[in-house]
């Protein structure tokens, strides 16, 4: 029963992409929801008998290739970690699923998209219940491939065509560092499952390497180079540009891949490798300042984004960044716990937003927006309740798991790392709450921009989206305060092995110690944000007096523009990567593949035999004596051959004849 975790999405993606045609619509809709519905029926199931009743299940299935000491075994292991895993990521796929045969309805190929949905589901199942490198590297890619084939859905389109490729080719960035950390691994335990390297931790600890004269700890470079893998995928600063543009997929796609699924693959290793991670002391405290920094520089940018799904998903690389930070300050548990609890807020404002660009006939500007919450009041109370989680208001979901996270920050403030992320993490959560109510006010609150075509044929949500924004809302609502003390409580077991914590990195019982202020902070600023957007974006005369001010000053401006650009990530890689290896490639293309190795090779090789022919041709003229020349030069030719160093006739005299006959034979092919 548990194989047919792997077996109902793999046949679901097979049977409606290739058989699609002959299925028809409904054919494709029933098996592929039946399939996963089934999946999650499991998934409940194994997370009662695995994660409830504190059990193991490794599934060793069959061999999938042995060379020499390179055994690699096709197993699957059910821990308290994959259980857990496995109910979220096959609820949040369950959702998109049904949400995307209403929302889906009208395009012709929904077979092929539900096939791509099915097989994204497959590789991330893959990925989450390997217990080998190999196998979680194959679900790695398998989700890379299949966000490719997901954004690139409207394949007409140039700008998803661009986003597909933008997100597969800074993911192969990340990968690098993921397929070197896996060679080292094996170079240094000839293994790579995780049993066993975690059992030689304390091998690899004590075990260095000399680079250029510095001596390293091994650890070190295994979690650095598995961190880049991590970097790559969960969108972490400087490898985080894909995320943003791959909004260019339909939004049932979005809110698949950024809710619960390829964007926490990265957050799911570190959590993973926890008993490696806790060793390496130097890149924990890197891993924290990046996941910071990520937070705060996504928010920023978060406040001054038009399209309503690009600053839902620069909400979620912010959210990300709290992830990965907290993987730094050794909470690997909180880290999870938030993870979990953002894929039901978030899929809830995607797939909110996709209702509202769907009833607004595929307009996304927030600009174009306002008035809504007459017309959409179902979807209004929906993204209220996906922006109050996400801002960590009391009592819902975001609340039990991102105020948390900051407690932890401030305890270990004493630390740089700890005081950095905690004065980042505060300014983000004022950011959040910003920008989520400002994405409010201008969609709902003020006074509507849009056309009155599409205000006139506005509609609200169809009863399978109201179901499935239902669901997740009371996800939103209700999850973190019924398993906080389940995943986070002071004397739990439910991790069991799963996750390890160093004694001298658990400081989770001091957070429940600090003053009261400390814990109410993250709120106040909360609220500070959330009152600061309503009263701004709604004083219509304030926010001119604002956007003027802004204009006629100077550093107020370039500040605007500094986030609005992005901080000017996309221009620095275009300008110094992208244009120089664009030059350099159009370089070697031209000269080395179209001309030094075209003409040594097969060009040149046509060109050689060609001109021979056509010279051996012209040989054939039908005069007599053309033929005697011929004869007598090919017996002075054969001479030389033979004994070139003759004593009857001198070896230069011997030459001589034969240029004096060789150019005798041009002139009479030239003037026959």
């Amino acid at each position: 029963m548990y194989l047919l975790i792997i077996y109902l999405p793999l046949i679901s993606s097979i049977f409606t992409g290739f058989f699609g045609y002959f299925l028809g619509k409904k054919g494709s809709i029933y098996i592929s929801i039946v399939s996963m519905f089934l999946v999650f029926l499991i998934s409940i199931f194994i997370f009662f008998e695995i994660g409830l009743s504190q059990t193991i299940c490794n599934i060793e299935l069959f061999t999938w290739f042995n060379v020499g000491n390179f055994n690699i075994g096709w197993n699957f292991l059910f821990d308290s970690l994959t259980s857990i895993m496995l109910l979220v990521v096959l609820t949040i796929s369950l959702i998109v699923h049904i949400y995307s045969i209403s929302y889906m309805s009208e395009d012709p190929h929904i077979s092929r998209f539900l096939s791509y949905l099915s097989l994204f589901t497959l590789f991330m199942l893959f990925l989450i219940t390997s217990n080998n490198f190999i196998q979680l590297f194959l679900g790695w890619e398998g989700v890379g491939l299949a966000s490719y084939l997901l954004i690139n859905f409207w394949f007409t389109r140039l700008q998803a065509n661009k986003a597909a490729l933008k997100a597969v080719i800074v993911n192969k960035v990340g990968d690098v560092g993921l397929m070197l950390a896996i060679g080292f691994i094996f170079y240094l335990t000839k293994s790579v499952d995780f049993s066993t390297i975690f059992a030689l931790n304390y091998i690899l600890k004590e075990s260095f390497i000399n680079i250029f004269g510095i001596s390293i700890n091994v650890i070190n470079i295994i979690c650095f180079l598995l961190f880049i893998g991590c970097i790559g995928k969960s969108a972490q600063i400087g490898l985080h540009t894909w995320l943003p543009d791959a909004m260019e997929g339909p939004t049932p796609v979005s809110a698949l891949i950024h809710a619960a699924t390829m964007v926490t693959a990265g957050v799911f290793v570190m959590i993973r490798i926890s008993p490696i991670l806790e060793y390496s002391t130097h890149i924990l405290l890197l891993i924290t300042l990046i996941g910071s920094f990520t937070s705060f520089f996504a928010a920023s940018i978060g406040l001054v984004q038009n399209d309503i799904k690009k600053v839902i998903a620069y909400s979620t690389c912010s959210q990300l960044g709290y992830m990965v930070f907290i993987c730094g300050l050794s909470s690997y548990s909180l880290s999870l716990f938030h993870l979990i609890n953002h894929a039901f807020f978030k899929a809830l404002l995607f797939l909110s937003a996709g209702s509202i660009i769907h009833a607004l006939s595929d307009e996304q500007d927030l600009r174009k927006y306002g008035g809504l919450i007459k017309v959409l009041p179902f979807t209004y109370c929906m993204v209220l309740i996906g922006s109050l989680a996400l801002m960590g208001f009391p009592f819902l979901t975001g609340f039990y798991s991102k105020d948390v996270i900051l407690e932890i920050a401030y305890i270990n403030s004493y630390k740089f790392s700890g005081g950095f992320s905690y004065f980042l993490g505060l300014s983000s959560a004022f950011f959040t709450a910003f920008y989520s109510f400002r994405l409010i006010c201008l969609t709902f609150y003020i006074k509507t921009n849009s056309y009155k075509n599409s205000i006139l044929n506005v509609h609200d949500l169809d009863f399978i989206m109201c179901f499935c924004l239902s669901i997740l809302g009371i996800g939103s609502i209700f999850f973190g305060y019924l398993f906080k003390d389940l995943f986070l409580g002071l004397g739990t077991t439910f991790w069991l092995n799963s996750i390890y914590i160093s004694p001298l990195n658990n400081v989770f019982i001091e957070a429940e110690f600090l003053p009261f202020y400390i814990k109410q902070l993250p709120f106040i600023l909360s609220l500070i944000g959330l009152i600061s957007s309503i009263y701004i974006y709604n004083n219509i005369i304030l926010l001119k007096k604002i956007t003027f001010f802004i204009i006629y000053n100077t550093y107020i401006l370039y500040i605007y523009k500094f986030l609005s650009k992005k901080w000017y990530f996309d221009n620095i890689y275009n300008y110094y990567f992208v244009d120089y290896f664009l030059k350099f490639g159009y370089f070697n293309f031209k000269v080395i593949d179209r001309g030094i190795i075209e003409l040594i090779g097969p060009l040149g090789l046509v060109k050689l035999f060609f001109n021979l022919s056509y010279f051996l041709n012209l040989l054939q003229n039908s005069s007599i004596y053309h033929y005697g020349l011929m004869f007598i030069f090919s017996l002075f030719l054969t001479i030389i051959i033979i004994n070139n160093n003759s004593y009857f006739i001198d070896l230069r005299l011997q030459f001589i004849i034969m240029f004096v006959i060789f150019l005798i034979l041009c002139y009479n092919l030239n003037f026959r």
